[in-house]
């Protein structure tokens, strides 16, 4: 499908915005003396090791030329100092000098104290929000070959229940055509898992990359000998990197840590990619019953794991 004019103009109206709210078009980035390409520079220099000129050309794409002239502006006053490598006597390191360190230092503090001002004005959602979207951007245009930070597992924090009601309403409406029932009964889920929280036997995971949250799980006890696993989510986005995986392995694993014999589940057969990866963990089906619910005809399943 042809890219239409007003795509192309919402991308250009977006871009012409962000340039003005973070003052890119100044003579000097952050009331400094350095140009948007310049501070860039020394921010490779300062937190990369071993670097040379022809890096910084081919990941940053920097012309040569200009590079080479912003170089040895940088040496004339004292900024950098180049070194043979230890490796390879051809390639030439450059580092920071003192001088260098210095000016660097005002130009990251400028930077925090800006971005920091910007969003000191937006909610504690709005944030959330805003830093999601700029995740999914650098996703969907950065390079294909450029690493995706990591995904990381932490325990649940203030705000998340709120996430957890509010994506599980928005998917399953989505995905699966759920009414606003659903919604009240994770709700109703997550304020029992707060209530009567035992950190030794109960467990929450989110899984975040940067500040966007992707996915999650809750194990809770049910009697001393059962645990329930309840509620995997995984964001359309995450999909396909083994999260859902992960996530229900740490169940299993934190499960036989406490002391567990079974953990048991309930889920409905039309959520395939979570059957399939209790089924490979070892679940066995072991009741299914036609209901319906959340505006739906569905067929709910209760699974169980010997540990």
């Amino acid at each position: 499908m042809s890219v239409t004019p007003s795509e192309i103009s919402a991308v250009r109206r977006f871009t012409r915005f962000y340039t003005r709210q973070i003052g890119l078009l100044n003579d000097g980035l952050l009331k400094s003396p350095y140009s948007l390409a310049e501070s860039r520079v020394l921010y490779e220099i300062a937190n990369r090791e071993e670097i040379a000129a022809s890096d910084l050309t081919l990941d940053i794409g920097l012309d040569p030329g200009y590079l080479s002239r912003m170089l040895r502006g940088f040496e004339d006053r004292g900024l950098i100092e180049r070194t043979p490598s230890e490796t390879d006597a051809r390639r030439q390191i450059l580092s920071l000098t003192q001088a260098g360190r210095d000016a660097f230092a005002l130009l990251d503090h400028a930077s925090a104290e800006q971005v920091g001002a910007m969003l000191s004005d937006l909610s504690d959602t709005d944030r959330r929000r805003l830093l999601a979207a700029m995740a999914t951007i650098q996703g969907l245009l950065g390079s294909p070959d450029q690493p995706a930070e990591p995904i990381i597992l932490r325990p649940h924090q203030p705000g998340d229940m709120g996430w957890v009601v509010h994506r599980h309403g928005v998917l399953y409406a989505k995905e699966y055509g759920w009414d606003e029932t659903f919604e009240p009964m994770v709700a109703d889920i997550v304020a029992e898992f707060i209530r009567n929280f035992d950190p030794k036997r109960e467990r929450c995971w989110i899984a975040e990359r940067g500040a966007a949250i992707l996915g999650s799980v809750f194990l809770v006890r049910q009697s001393d000998d059962v645990a329930k696993l309840r509620m995997l989510f995984v964001e359309p986005e995450a999909r396909g990197t083994g999260l859902g995986r992960r996530l229900v392995t740490e169940c299993l694993a934190f499960a036989r840590a406490a002391g567990y014999s079974k953990v048991v589940l309930w889920t409905n057969d039309c959520l395939d990619a979570a059957r399939r990866i209790y089924q490979d963990e070892g679940f066995k089906l072991v009741e299914e019953e036609e209901h319906h619910s959340f505006g739906q005809d569905l067929v709910g399943q209760t699974w169980e794991l010997e540990l």
